[in-house]
C-alpha cells in the first residue's frame, strides 16, 4: 500500500507540472521527514552522489555529441553510407538507419542522433516517395540507437547507481544495438519492397563512394578509437569522453572546418544546461532512492514477488509492462533511476545478472524515448519535420514491436547481451 500511495503522489506533483528532479527529491526529502528520519540525509545524499568520477563522463559526451552535431558530421556520415548501400532496395532507409548507428556510436545521446541524421533524412526520403509516416517513425526509432550502441548516459547512470562496471554495461550493449539494426534495416528493405510510391535512387559512382568516404573517415576513426580505447582497457569512460570531446573538435575545426565559434558556444551552453537537468534529476532521484531503501520497498517488493510471481518470465513480463506505462509518463533518466533500486534486487534474487538487467532496461527506456505523450523523441522529429505529433507516433508502432521483439530475444538467448563482456 506504501508503494502505491508514493507512486499516486509523485505521479501527482507531475501532472501538477513540478520538474522531476524537484518532483523527486521533494518527495523523498518528505518521505524522511514523514519517517522519523533525519533530513540531513538528504544533502549528504546529494554531496555523495555528484562528486562521482564516472559522472564526469556525462557533460564530456554531451560535448562531444554537440560539437559534432554543430560541425555538421550527421551529414557526412549520411552521405558515406547512401553511397554505398543507396541503390539497395529501401537504400535510404538503410543508410538511415546505418547512419543513425554510426552516430550513435559517437554520441551516445539519442536525442542528438535523431536530430542529426533526421535533418539530413527527412527530406531526402520523402522526395523519393517513401511514405511520411514510416519516414517519420524509421527516424524517431533510429534515435534511440544512440543509448544502447556504446558510449551510453543512460548506461552510465544505471552503472553509477548500481556500481557496475559501466565499460561492461557498453560492451552488453553491443550485441542488443547489432541486432536491432538488423531488424530495422530488414523491416526498411521489405517496407521498401511492397510499396508502390518508392522510388529507387541511382548506383554512386566509385569516385562519389571515395570522396564521400574520405570525408566521413575521420569521424568514423573517433567512434572506432573510443570504443576500442573502452573495451582495451586503454580508456575508463570517462577518460573516452574527454579523448573523444577533443577529438571532435579537432575533426570539426580543423580538418572539416565545419565549426564556428558561435557553434561552438552554443555546442557548450546547450551542453551545460543538459548536463545541469541531468545532474539535478540524479541528485533528486538519490534522495527518492534513499527514501525508499530506508522504507524497506524493494524488499518488500522483493518478497511480493517470491510470493505472488512464479518464475523469472512472468517477472519480466509483469515489470515490462509496468516500464511501457511509465514510460508514458517518465522520460528517460527518471525511468532508470526510479525503477532500477527498486527492481534490481528482486531480478537478482531471481537470478538475473545485474549487467543483463540493465541492457534489458535500456531497451524497455528506448521503448519509452518513441511513445507519447512524453517519448523525447517523438518531439525531436515532430520539430525537424515540422509534422504532428500524431503522424510521428503513428510511425513508430511498427519499430516499437521490432524492439519489444528484441527484449524478447535477449531473454531466451541472455548470452547476446553477456557473450562479448564475459566470454571473448
Amino acid at each position: 500500500m506504501t508503494i502505491v500511495l508514493i507512486l499516486v503522489t509523485l505521479f501527482a506533483l507531475l501532472l501538477l507540472g513540478v520538474p522531476v528532479a524537484f518532483a523527486l527529491g521533494g518527495l523523498g526529502l518528505g518521505m524522511l521527514i514523514f519517517g522519523g528520519f533525519s533530513p540531513l540525509m538528504a544533502p549528504q545524499a546529494i554531496l555523495s552522489t555528484l562528486d562521482g568520477f564516472i559522472l564526469l563522463a556525462v557533460p564530456l559526451f554531451l560535448l562531444m555529441s554537440n560539437i559534432l552535431l554543430k560541425g555538421g558530421v550527421g551529414r557526412d556520415l549520411f552521405a558515406a553510407v547512401q553511397a554505398w548501400v543507396g541503390h539497395w532496395p529501401g537504400g535510404l532507409a538503410v543508410a538511415t538507419i546505418l547512419s543513425c548507428a554510426l552516430f550513435a556510436a559517437i554520441s551516445g545521446s539519442s536525442v542528438a542522433t535523431a536530430a542529426t541524421i533526421g535533418t539530413v533524412a527527412i527530406p531526402e526520403m520523402i522526395n523519393r516517395g517513401y511514405e511520411r509516416r514510416f519516414v517519420y517513425g524509421l527516424l524517431a526509432a533510429g534515435g534511440t540507437l544512440g543509448i544502447l550502441i556504446p558510449p551510453s548516459i543512460p548506461m552510465i547512470v544505471y552503472g553509477f547507481v548500481t556500481e557496475q562496471s559501466v565499460i561492461a554495461l557498453f560492451l552488453a550493449g553491443v550485441g542488443p544495438g547489432i541486432v536491432l539494426v538488423g531488424l530495422f534495416v530488414v523491416f526498411a528493405m521489405l517496407h521498401a519492397r511492397f510499396s508502390d510510391a518508392y522510388q529507387p535512387v541511382a548506383k554512386a559512382t566509385w569516385p562519389e563512394r571515395l570522396g564521400a568516404t574520405l570525408r566521413a573517415l575521420p569521424s568514423l576513426a573517433l567512434a572506432v578509437l573510443v570504443v576500442a580505447g573502452l573495451y582495451s582497457g586503454a580508456f575508463t569512460p570517462t577518460e573516452a569522453a574527454a579523448v573523444g570531446f577533443a577529438l571532435a573538435l579537432i575533426i570539426t575545426a580543423l580538418l572539416l572546418r565545419t565549426l564556428t565559434w558561435r557553434a561552438l558556444w552554443e555546442a557548450v551552453r546547450d551542453s551545460a544546461i543538459t548536463t545541469a537537468a541531468i545532474l539535478l534529476i540524479i541528485a533528486g532521484a538519490k534522495v527518492f532512492g534513499k527514501a525508499i531503501a530506508l522504507y524497506r520497498i524493494p524488499q518488500d517488493i522483493s518478497a511480493f514477488i517470491s510470493a505472488n510471481i512464479d518464475g523469472p518470465m512472468l517477472f519480466i513480463l509483469a515489470i515490462s509492462v509496468v516500464l511501457l506505462l511509465m514510460g508514458l509518463v517518465f522520460e528517460t533518466l527518471s525511468m532508470i533511476l526510479i525503477m532500477t533500486p527498486v527492481l534490481l534486487p528482486a531480478a537478482m534474487r531471481l537470478g538475473f545478472d545485474p549487467i543483463w538487467f540493465g541492457i534489458y532496461m535500456v531497451i524497455m527506456v528506448e521503448c519509452a524515448l518513441i511513445t507519447p505523450p512524453v517519448g523525447l523523441n517523438l518531439y525531436v522529429i515532430q520539430s525537424v519535420a515540422r509534422a504532428t505529433l500524431a503522424d510521428v507516433a503513428r510511425g513508430v508502432w511498427p519499430f516499437l514491436v521490432l524492439m519489444l521483439a528484441t527484449v524478447v530475444l535477449l531473454y531466451v538467448w541472455p548470452d547476446l547481451a553477456l557473450y562479448i563482456p564475459f566470454k571473448w
